[in-house]
């Protein structure tokens, strides 16, 4: 494996990079799973009423707090018990699920090199997020204590943009203070790598094996480095 050069700065996405969610869903917890089953949802015509609501839901993604966040999960939800009347889903159980969904962080867990891999780059790196994510994710980094890593963060709610939004990029590079030819950008999803590519950042496809499992396989991209584990990073950079 190619070892990269003259690297200073290393931007890292979250989910499937850094974290994960034990559910294999980052719609649906294991309890909203319990009054919406996996084998109902994943009917032809209930993955579509999923995709459309889910829509829906990142129409309109300039958000500031939790509440906000909390109100666009609420609508989420009901209106997909609303469509799924059989599942005879109550007004209190919905209540339940948002509240899971947005204030529990037990639904994430990180991968179990994330910690020291962070530790070990953080050393000789500066370290930045770009994740298309929600305001809950501050709680998250929080509890799992792994904020204090980073020296900036982009996030999909702040900009109301997702990856491979340009917008993404540019921001985070502006925060970072480098220039793209000096930094790297690591992410599960190819179209996400291949955005940071195009604004000069290097890009590094990671293939998680837990996460492939649970999200579906991921091809290599060719002339793009390829990790399977966030771990495999210190390798690529030779640390």
């Amino acid at each position: 494996m190619k070892k990269l050069k003259d690297i200073k700065g290393i931007f890292l996405d979250l989910g499937g990079t850094l974290v994960y969610p034990p559910s294999g869903s980052w719609l649906f917890s294991r309890l909203a799973y319990k009054y919406f089953p996996r084998e109902k949802l994943a009917e032809p015509e209930n993955m579509e009423l999923v995709r459309r609501a889910n829509m829906e839901l990142e129409s309109d993604h300039l958000l500031s707090t939790t509440g906000e966040e909390r109100e666009r999960f609420a609508r989420f939800y009901r209106t997909l018990a609303q469509k799924l009347p059989e599942l005879g889903i109550t007004s209190g159980e919905l209540e339940e699920i948002t509240d899971d969904k947005v204030y529990n962080m037990a639904n994430f867990q990180i991968f179990d090199d994330t910690v020291e891999t962070l530790e070990a780059l953080s050393k000789k790196y500066r370290l930045g997020i770009i994740s298309d994510n929600w305001p809950s994710v501050w709680d998250m980094l929080e509890q799992m204590d792994i904020g204090k890593y980073f020296h900036c963060a982009t996030y999909s709610f702040q900009l109301n943009a997702f990856k491979p939004s340009p917008a993404m990029y540019r921001d985070a590079l502006s925060k970072m203070g480098l220039p793209p030819e000096n930094t790297l950008f690591v992410d599960d999803l190819p179209g996400n790598v291949l955005g940071a590519q195009k604004e000069g950042i290097c890009p590094v496809l990671i293939r998680h094996p837990v996460h492939m499992g649970l999200m579906g396989h991921t091809e290599p991209i060719e002339g793009v480095h390829s990790i399977d584990r966030i771990s495999g990073l210190l390798e690529l950079l030779d640390i």
